[in-house]
């Protein structure tokens, strides 16, 4: 048996007379019917049984589209804010799942209070996005968990850290740290309360999990090892790990813009100031780790559908400013 999941970032996905953010920023009927044919064209490509989508407005919209399309199970667990002026104004967005298999629940993921003040976030906290936690019955009558997030961005583009693979947890840390502290990143605080939140209720499943996520952080980020890392939340802990990035799960075709570089480099998922970053991610949990003997399943496709930010890098309205990542999951 195969499993095909997929996360795709829908870009404003507001049905007209609607608008996103301000009255202006709205599709025609036009518009609205390239964008669609566009996003159904890519779902079909993709071929998933299992979609996270993010930046959804039109929740009814969607839910009409995937149901065309064969995808019987649709959820959000959200409703997008209207303007307190104008209640065709949306101000929020929210993620949805679109399933070919049934949904049979849908639970709450809760915010982790200890983590909260782990990360002296003031105020009271919230997700940016509700993430989706919805259990997936298989044809094989076995149930897993799948998350769809979309974190906190980083809209004001404040300072943040970039790290690389050489990077020690324990230097992430130090410098993050400072960062908190100084609150020069407060959007990094936000995401990384929201990274611990999903750990924590992760870690206490019973169920395998697939995580599908707009991270809205890079690779190597320390939102990763918040999300991931058992190290992270408890310094006596050795490096361990709940989530595993699927890209990793699979020996990938190497992308590579500037072979004289000698590196490898991994296809960008978004594009900002014309530099390629990787924001989007399946994450999977220990039954689906290739190092793990007792795994349930292993990964045996990764796919980045990423041509309508090849040649364009800030993406278009019309179809997405993100790519969308694919992974296949084949049952032993």
């Amino acid at each position: 048996m195969k499993i095909r999941l997929a996360t795709f970032n829908l870009f404003q996905f507001t049905k007209p007379p609607y608008s996103w953010y301000t009255k202006k920023e709205r599709f025609t009927e036009k518009q609205w019917l390239i964008k669609t044919s566009w996003i159904k064209k890519q779902i079909l490509k993709m071929n998933a049984d299992i979609i996270g989508f993010q930046e959804v407005f039109s929740r009814d919209a969607l839910k009409t589209l995937v149901n065309e399309l064969g995808y019987n199970y649709f959820e959000t667990v959200d409703v997008p804010k209207v303007s307190k002026t104008n209640p065709l104004i949306y101000m929020s967005t929210t993620v949805a799942i679109a399933s070919k298999y049934p949904i049979s629940n849908m639970q709450e993921v809760k915010v982790h209070i200890p983590s909260i003040k782990k990360h002296k976030y003031e105020g009271f906290f919230k997700f940016s996005r509700i993430p989706i936690k919805a259990t997936i019955t298989l044809p094989n009558e076995e149930d897993f968990l799948v998350y769809v997030c979309h974190l906190k961005s980083n809209r004001l583009n404040e300072f943040e850290y970039v790290f690389n693979e050489k990077d020690t947890l324990e230097h992430k840390k130090e410098l993050i740290n400072k960062a908190l502290k100084d609150k020069y990143s407060e959007a990094l605080k936000t995401r990384l309360c929201e990274a611990s939140s999903l750990f924590f209720d992760i870690k206490k499943s019973k169920k395998p999990c697939v995580l599908m996520t707009d991270l809205n952080d890079k690779e190597f980020s320390i939102t990763i090892d918040a999300l991931s890392n058992n190290k992270y939340h408890d310094e006596k802990r050795r490096e361990s790990f709940i989530l595993h990035d699927s890209y990793f799960q699979i020996e990938n075709k190497v992308y590579n813009p500037h072979p004289e570089q000698k590196e490898a480099k991994r296809v960008p998922t978004s594009y900002f100031a014309g530099k390629g970053n990787v924001l989007d991610y399946i994450f999977l949990s220990k039954e689906f780790n290739k190092k793990n003997k007792k795994n349930i399943a292993s990964v045996s496709s990764f796919e980045v559908f990423d041509e309508a930010i090849k040649t364009n890098h800030d993406g278009s309205l019309l179809s997405s400013d993100h790519a969308q990542v694919l992974c296949e999951l084949t049952f032993h």
